[in-house]
């Protein structure tokens, strides 16, 4: 026991359990966490070891007697038959049988399809016509109950749901203030099975995991995990909220998603919370229908079959998880991040821009029993309803107090930034109150998250996903901000390959401060326009343009007959690394680029161009050179090319940059190209 755990039981006795005891409860039954939790926090919701230990004892009576495993349905159903009546722990679900005008209960684990229930006991607990309840049921035994010439001797007598009957969140909301943000997301950690204070449990590590409860307080929420086997990504969605439904890969269809276009039924969208598709790399649905049905909701959270159901709204998040059984960098340098995926989705841009938010699974450690918390946290029937709770609230508008989105974020890529710093809100700050630097965090994550999604599109989709140099603006300072995606860069920024026709690195200095730049540049048949993205500099857009307009003015040496800038659509990105912001002296830089994108050659591996080239052609000696090939060299470049006037300085540069480093000089263009290819 910690103070933090006296704390919680001070404040939320009869919600709370030690996670140490479900874990080993769990080890000797097959029952959902919520289910073992319920029982648990009602018994066991004390600091006193003996009460422990009894409740423990009663719990596993409870299990023994009451609870029905799949396998012993024949047993359980023999056992109600011979004493009349018996006392069982499943999940009920009704249905209204229209043709005979009555309610259907159906047990999950007893195999009991048809149950008789009566409209009184439909009517307190509705939620078994929502996909079902797990509950204590009474149920009798009834030989004489006939319909037709067919007996139906099964009765539920009397139910008490295992979650909650009420739930009011203004507890939450009125404790919130006597926690710390740090303890708040620990309680969060806590409450589903980890160990935040463990070992390897970094900052990010604590994002990475509570973003999976994201869909469960957001509506409409899109989201996709990749990562390695048993790394916990269903867990979640399977156990840890009787609001949420795992539907195993291959097993979805228009009727069971969406509508039964034969009786009207709503399918698991209109029912569930989040809606999980387990093992999405391998067939993701049965039928062809499914996939335009669900972008069409994914988009607008709404869906419409052919036939008379009409359009119809829902809540759904939706969540596709995979595994992934090789190292991300392997599949950057042949494929992209969406490869693993099914082949109906993987190439299917229009599906996989509805995604919002790309959570990378593969940087979540493999647990050891030690990531595991043995102290107090949320039992998982009260956390659940503190979800779906906090679903009614609205937070999208938060990021409006303190930021501006950059201009390249499309509406369909503000709209889930939006959604996951209000869903992390949610989760961090159930009580409203937060700071700007708690949505500068969040925007930051949202930003990344989303990004990593338009970074796999453009491996894909080409120019129509070109720009991804997302940033935000404080208002405040009008600063502007860019956010980067590590993996794309793998364990260096710079990446240790030949570089892709029009990619560039370069290192940029006001004097002071130095930044690292990535310059990208792409061209395609057109009528001569430029486009310049991803900077807000006028320096740098003015080298950019210098530059351009130098290799218009001499096509003739620099191009060969058949390529003319007139002819071409020339866009090109610059994007901080590192740094604030680009600072002048990009244009060699830039050069390298435009020249290799029309051409089509790669550049030399891991390559930097400092420098800058005037618009008449001049090679202008580079300001603040030590520190600028050392950021280059110090984040991966293998070559880094620099201005014949800065020659007598490499006597500066330390012997480790000289060691790692080829450090060629060029005193024109036409040397530029000669060596940077």
């Amino acid at each position: 026991m910690i103070d933090f755990d006296y704390k919680l039981l001070d404040l939320f006795k009869g919600f709370v359990v030690r996670k140490d005891i479900v874990r080993s409860v769990k080890g000797g039954a097959n029952v959902p966490v919520f289910v073992l939790e319920y029982l648990l926090a009602n018994s066991c919701s004390t600091d006193d070891e003996q009460k422990i230990t009894e409740g423990v004892e009663n719990v596993k009576r409870v299990l023994r007697e009451h609870y029905v495993n799949p396998d012993e349905a024949n047993l359980v159903q023999a056992k109600i038959r011979e004493r009349g009546n018996y006392k069982i722990i499943d999940k009920i679900s009704v249905r209204l049988d229209a043709s005979k005008d009555k309610y259907w209960a159906e047990l999950s684990n007893t195999n009991i399809r048809e149950a008789n229930i009566s409209d009184e006991l439909v009517s307190q607990h509705e939620k078994m016509m929502m996909g079902g309840i797990w509950a204590v049921i009474d149920i009798n035994y009834d030989s004489t109950y006939m319909i037709g010439n067919k007996i139906y001797p099964f009765c539920i007598s009397k139910i008490r749901p295992i979650q909650l009957s009420n739930f009011d969140d203004q507890k939450v909301c009125q404790s919130r203030s006597q926690f710390t943000d740090e303890e708040w997301m620990n309680l969060m950690l806590r409450s589903g099975g980890y160990e935040p204070e463990s070992e390897g449990m970094t900052e990010r590590m604590k994002m990475l995991l509570l973003s999976r409860f994201i869909p469960l307080v957001e509506a409409n929420f899109n989201m996709a995990e990749l990562g390695p086997r048993s790394s916990g990504k269903s867990f979640v969605f399977k156990e840890l909220s009787p609001y949420s439904m795992l539907v195993s890969g291959g097993q979805g269809t228009a009727a069971s998603l969406f509508v039964n276009n034969a009786n009207g039924q709503i399918g698991a969208m209109g029912k569930w919370d989040a809606v999980c598709f387990d093992e999405s790399t391998d067939e993701l649905f049965k039928d062809k229908e499914v996939v335009p049905l669900m972008k069409d909701y994914m988009e607008s959270g709404s869906f419409s079959r052919a036939g008379k159901s009409g359009e119809k709204s829902a809540n759904a998040s939706i969540i596709l998880n995979g595994n992934i059984n090789q190292p991300v960098e392997t599949v950057l340098q042949t494929s992209h991040l969406f490869s693993p995926f099914s082949d109906k989705i993987c190439n299917d841009t229009a599906f996989l821009d509805r995604i919002g938010f790309f959570l990378p699974g593969w940087e979540i450690m493999k647990f050891a029993p030690c990531n595991f918390t043995n102290h107090f946290g949320f039992s998982t029937d009260f956390f659940s309803e503190l979800l779906h709770a906090q679903r009614k609230a609205n937070y999208t508008n938060a990021i409006d107090e303190f930021f501006v989105l950059g201009s390249q974020m499309k509406q369909r890529d503000t709209k889930p930034v939006r959604k996951t710093v209000s869903g992390l809100i949610k989760l961090l700050h159930p009580d409203g109150k937060y700071t700007k630097e708690n949505v500068r965090t969040y925007l930051v994550w949202a930003i990344e998250m989303r990004r990593r999604v338009k970074e796999q599109l453009k491996r894909i989709g080409g120019m129509e996903f070109w720009d991804t140099n997302f940033s935000y603006i404080d208002k405040e300072t009008q600063e502007e901000f860019f956010v980067s995606v590590p993996e794309e860069r793998g364990s260096h920024l710079i990446e240790d390959a030949p570089l892709a026709p029009g990619t560039c690195y370069t290192a940029t200095s006001d004097g002071d401060k130095v930044s690292l730049v990535k310059v990208e540049v792409i061209t395609m048949t057109g009528n001569g326009k430029l486009t310049i993205t991803g900077s807000t500099s006028t320096e740098a857009k003015e080298d950019i343009k210098n530059t351009y307009n130098y290799i218009r003015a001499n096509e003739k040496t620099l191009l060969s007959q058949g390529h003319s800038l007139n002819r071409l659509d020339v866009t090109i990105q610059v994007t901080t690394l590192l740094g604030v912001s680009v600072h002048k002296g990009i244009g060699s830089a830039v050069f390298a680029g435009i020249i290799s994108s029309i051409f089509g050659r790669n550049l030399k591996t891991g390559l930097g161009v400092i420098g800058n080239i005037s618009v008449g052609g001049a090679i202008e000696r580079a300001l603040n050179f030590n520190d600028r090939v050392s950021m280059l060299s110090e984040n991966g470049a293998k070559n880094v090319l620099v201005p014949m006037d800065n020659l007598t300085e490499m006597a500066t540069l330390p012997a480790t940059i000289l060691g790692k480093t080829d450090i060629p000089f060029y005193a024109n263009a036409q040397m530029l190209i000669q060596k940077m290819i």
